[in-house]
């Protein structure tokens, strides 16, 4: 999803980029701008810039902005997808950085690249590491169908960490045909804890079930995390295209109404206003759904009140803006139709859940007069989520 923010880095030229990289961060008037050249350079396409974020993966990691920079200069070279990285990355899986390991594994992955024997041994070896290097490791193993690691892996199904053990059944299930090692991680998708609920969230999707489709989507964890998930099983050749038995599933996914959620208690607000209004910003999106239930539970004129206040104080957080747009449309409050219009409109990438929420409102506010954005949005978003809801939402007016 990194791809959503490369406008943020359009003002910086490939040459100053390049230039900036690899440049002693004593000598930057911002060293800042070291490690934001090495994001800039990963949405390249030449070889120097490709050249030069290799040569990146060398700097000293004494200097902090030289060690940020490689991490971020590793992550880019899996958004290149190109072979030639391959030996740098593999070199980066011995760091004593763990940032730059796990970032190594997952680049790794992105290239898909055939491993030699010698390869897999290395990245095997990684999973002598901490915990988040550990899942990371066994997920590129799974992605990458790697049965190298079978016999180690399969012993970590039991692994007292949730996480650890999450990645190693999706890993039997989908590189040993091991269905049935799924099942702890359905009752994981309603735990208590946020991470535990995402990390079995991301499992499902990498074990490649389709039949964990239903459980997933019902996961109070954020929609964009459950549909990067439930795409990687409806569409895994990412072209926007969702077989006809699950398209009333992945619409109900991507309408995201906490009433088709699978909701605890704990979760659940009062109707006092301060109260929703705190838990709409919660960092446990169970809180979050909580809140939002709690107000599509009220009268309207209390809803609109609500929302009014949430709007003078936070429309311009992403993550407030995205549940105000979801739920004037869920709640068919045509009183605030206007905000729909304006999320709709806004590209700025940190707001591209709030325009799938506002493509749903479209359809449930008859806002016809949006049809030309939605078409364009259909068009030219690179985010399936988003494509694909414009693109249904299209179908739905017609």
């Amino acid at each position: 999803m990194a791809e959503r923010f490369d406008i943020l880095f359009e003002g910086m030229s490939e040459e100053s980029s390049l230039k900036i990289l690899l440049s002693d961060p004593k000598d930057l008037p911002n060293p800042v701008d070291k490690y934001m050249a090495a994001t800039r350079l990963a949405a390249c396409t030449s070889d120097e810039s490709l050249q030069g974020l290799i040569s990146a993966v060398d700097l000293d990691p004494e200097d902090l902005f030289n060690r940020i920079t490689r991490r971020k200069a590793i992550e880019a070279l899996g958004r290149r997808k190109n072979v030639q990285a391959l030996d740098s990355l593999f070199k980066a899986l011995e760091f004593d950085d763990e940032p730059s390991v796990i970032n190594a594994a997952d680049s790794i992955t992105q290239i898909s690249a055939p491993l030699t024997e010698s390869q897999c041994d290395s990245l095997l070896n990684a999973l002598k590491g901490s915990d988040p290097q550990r899942r990371s490791v066994i997920q590129a193993h799974t992605r990458l169908k790697l049965k190298s690691g079978t016999s180690f892996i399969q012993t970590l199904i039991h692994d007292e960490n949730p996480l650890i053990s999450g990645a190693a059944r999706a890993f039997c299930a989908r590189v040993e045909g091991d269905l049935d090692q799924l099942k702890p991680l359905i009752p994981q998708l309603q735990d208590l804890q946020a991470g535990r609920r995402r990390s079995a969230v991301i499992d499902l999707g990498d074990a490649g079930d389709i039949t964990m489709l239903g459980c997933l989507i019902k996961s109070a964890v954020s929609m964009p995390l459950r549909a990067k998930s439930a795409f990687q099983l409806v569409d895994p050749d990412k072209k926007a295209q969702v077989a006809e038995e699950h398209i009333k599933t992945i619409t109900t996914l991507l309408q995201d109404d906490p009433r088709s959620l699978s909701m605890r208690e704990e979760w659940l607000s009062t109707q006092d206003p301060l109260e929703i209004e705190n838990n709409l910003q919660h960092r446990d999106e169970g809180k979050q759904y909580g809140a939002a239930l709690s107000l599509l539970k009220m009268p309207k004129p209390q809803q609109i009140e609500i929302l009014d206040g949430i709007h003078s104080r936070l429309w311009s957080d992403y993550g407030a803006n995205y549940l105000l747009t979801s739920l004037v449309g869920l709640g068919s409050i045509h009183e605030r139709k206007e905000l729909v219009r304006t999320s709709l409109a806004e590209t700025l990438p940190q707001y591209a859940k709030s325009r799938v929420a506002a493509a749903w409102a479209c359809l449930k506010l008859d806002l016809n007069d949006q049809l030309g954005l939605l078409k364009e949005i259909s068009t030219s978003s690179q985010w399936l989520p988003l494509k694909w809801s414009c693109s249904q939402v299209l179908k739905k007016f017609s």
